[in-house]
């Protein structure tokens, strides 16, 4: 696989220093990180809201929706590799194990092209 950008360790790094530089580790718990990752995607669900499939492929087309979407992503993204830098656990890690776990989960001969029960 072809590596583009920065790695997560270095935007994780990135932030780190952020909010070092800013003296907001004291209000950087877990609980207020994971609290403000649910109201950015709040944020990002904005841009979805009471939109149809077609509606959303035109907006995407735009230079101003897509800096929207991509605002709120990054935003995303920011609260979630500082409450794993927080809390001490490696994102990249995190997300091989859960797929390894999902693999497991739903086997590609039985799961192919079906969506499971819960996500009906």
């Amino acid at each position: 696989m072809e590596e583009k950008g920065p790695s997560l360790d270095a935007l994780m790094s990135v932030i780190r220093e952020f909010v070092r530089e800013r003296d907001w580790e004291q209000y950087q718990r877990p609980s207020a990180l994971a609290l403000s990752t649910a109201i950015e995607v709040g944020e990002l669900l904005e841009l979805f809201q009471w939109r149809n499939d077609n509606e959303i492929d035109q907006l995407l087309g735009t230079d101003e929706y897509r800096e929207a979407l991509s605002d709120e992503i990054a935003d995303v993204i920011v609260y979630i590799l500082r409450l794993a830098d927080v809390t001490g656990i490696d994102p990249a890690e995190a997300v091989l194990a859960k797929m390894k776990r999902n693999a497991s989960r739903y086997p590609v001969d039985e799961w192919r092209g079906k969506i499971p029960e819960k996500f009906k």
